[in-house]
């Protein structure tokens, strides 16, 4: 009798731990409450944004920092974007920069991509210019303003070029990882398969290689939007436009730090909206993809 409840016992502990497994294999799929969302998603950086503006204010209004050339209030900055909005030229200033920013990353995607993995397959390659790619992502991007002025002069296409040299060698290397971090098993059940060369690459190595192509990507994003901003801080010209680094110099040249606050809000404003728009959605499918990033 003992023996039985023992085995009922032992049968129930199995079941139970089996429901258990199964409910963490169980992929959640119910539209997460709104409340939960601004709770965990909205609420934390507007908490963060009206800390940082109450510290701002508080400096302000405390005379801890007094002269307003060195510091302007909150409200004076807004007064400033505010007259660029109503004069038209605010959306202006972000459409010539953000219009460089994505051609130039999209040139950069074209070339950093065949180029990452021409470097992570062929060995001859990536002896011979993988540690010049390494090199080139350390270099600050405002070195190659002053070759490019002298090559292309004061053009888009020297913007361009600044960019290009900014962000293809992070793409590239992003790519290099993502490759290197692909299990030998699928290779070879892909050969196994067929897929063999540019069809092996293509349905084989670059959807394993995802996660590490898409950190380079939005690595090299950020260093086109760098690069872009010292291209446009130094190399300024009536013909080019007033982009956010060219207003961020007009700031500096007039003395002006209410605008040149104005230039660094936005300038820090495009970069995280193009971040929570383009990347943070990539960057979230491709999680989900693997069973990395649960739904809800």
């Amino acid at each position: 009798m003992a023996s039985t409840d023992t085995t009922g016992k032992d049968g129930s502990d199995l079941a139970g731990l089996e429901a258990g497994l199964d409910a963490l294999e169980t992929v959640q799929t119910g539209r997460r409450p709104l409340r939960r969302t601004v709770v965990e998603k909205v609420l934390p950086p507007v908490v963060a944004v009206a800390l940082v503006l109450g510290v701002w204010q508080a400096l302000v209004s405390f005379r801890i920092v007094d002269d307003p050339t060195r510091l302007p209030s909150p409200g004076a900055v807004w007064d400033v974007v505010r007259q660029a909005w109503l004069q038209g030229e605010l959306l202006g200033y972000i459409w010539t920069s953000v219009s460089r920013g994505l051609l130039g990353f999209f040139f950069a995607l074209l070339i950093g991509t065949p180029l990452g993995l021409l470097v992570a397959r062929v060995k001859f390659v990536r002896a011979a210019i993988g540690p010049i790619l390494s090199g080139l992502q350390s270099l600050p991007s405002v070195a190659w303003v002053p070759p490019a002025v002298i090559w292309l002069g004061l053009n888009n296409q020297m913007m361009y070029a600044v960019i290009l040299l900014g962000a293809v060698p992070s793409i590239a290397n992003g790519l290099v990882s993502g490759v290197d971090q692909v299990p030998p098993l699928f290779l070879r059940a892909g050969r196994t398969l067929g897929a063999t060369g540019l069809k092996g690459t293509w349905h084989i190595v670059l959807p394993a290689a995802l996660p590490g192509y898409v950190a380079g990507l939005k690595q090299g994003w950020a260093f086109s939007w760098r690069s872009l901003m010292a291209a446009e801080i130094i190399a300024s010209f009536p013909d080019l436009g007033v982009g956010l680094g060219q207003l961020l110099e007009n700031g500096r040249n007039a003395s002006d730090m209410a605008m040149v606050f104005e230039a660094i809000l936005l300038i820090l404003t495009v970069g995280i909206a193009i971040d929570l728009l383009i990347f943070s959605p990539l960057e979230r499918w491709v999680l989900r993809g693997r069973g990395l990033l649960v739904k809800g």
